[in-house]
């Protein structure tokens, strides 16, 4: 059975919450053991997020853990769940992705409100953002498909690997993306950036929502 939507939005908010609260106070973490050695940091960052997003994954999947406005967008397009839900899913997402930086900057003792000043600009983040998104959404939907249980290994593996193979170190997520404008941390980008970024994920969502019934149908 079915959990309800306010079971399910809580989920989205909750895991959310958490996914941040990865992403950012691990990024805090390292940053300050790294001693200036940026690939160390960003190897601690890499690693917390993928492990992170297993266990929670694996912990708010039976209820829903999209966590993610491009794959709410996308199991939408798809039939997986209906429009009417759409709004509520994403608000959800934010509100938890928001909550989840403060709660980071809480736990390490620096200010609560902050806003990032971190560049990430220009035509090839951009298309790395595009990459990075389009490849998760492949992978959600082939092993939404074909192989559901994989679903929490696959993604914590493929976005670890995407840390590293892509420019913008693969945020591949709308409410992430807005979320990490307001820390001034590893993890941070400047809101004059979070645009393009948005852009580009969105973009990646439509040619999923192209690709990915064709390429995985069932045989």
């Amino acid at each position: 059975m079915q959990a309800s939507l306010n079971q399910r939005l809580a989920s989205e908010a909750l895991g959310t919450a958490f996914l941040l609260a990865i992403v950012v106070g691990s990024g805090i973490m390292a940053e300050r053991l790294a001693g200036g050695n940026v690939a160390v940091a960003l190897l601690a960052n890499t690693l917390a997020t993928g492990a992170g997003l297993i266990a929670l994954i694996l912990t708010f999947g039976p209820v829903s853990s999209h966590f993610n406005p491009i794959v709410t967008l996308m199991d939408a397009a798809t039939g997986a769940m209906p429009w009417r839900e759409v709004p509520a899913y994403v608000a959800a997402q934010i509100t938890g992705a928001l909550s989840g930086v403060w709660a980071a900057h809480a736990m390490f003792a620096v200010d609560i409100l902050q806003v990032s000043t971190k560049i990430r600009s220009g035509s090839a983040q951009a298309f790395s953002e595009f990459v990075a998104a389009f490849g998760l959404l492949l992978v959600i939907y082939s092993l939404a498909k074909h192989r559901r249980e994989a679903i929490p290994y696959a993604v914590g593996a493929y976005i670890t690997a995407a840390y590293w193979f892509t420019a913008s170190t693969s945020f591949a997520n709308p409410a992430v993306t807005m979320a990490r404008s307001v820390t001034e941390s590893f993890a941070g980008i400047r809101p004059a950036d979070v645009p393009l970024f948005i852009v580009a994920q969105l973009v990646a969502t439509v040619a999923a929502v192209l690709i990915a019934p064709r390429l995985f149908s069932a045989k």
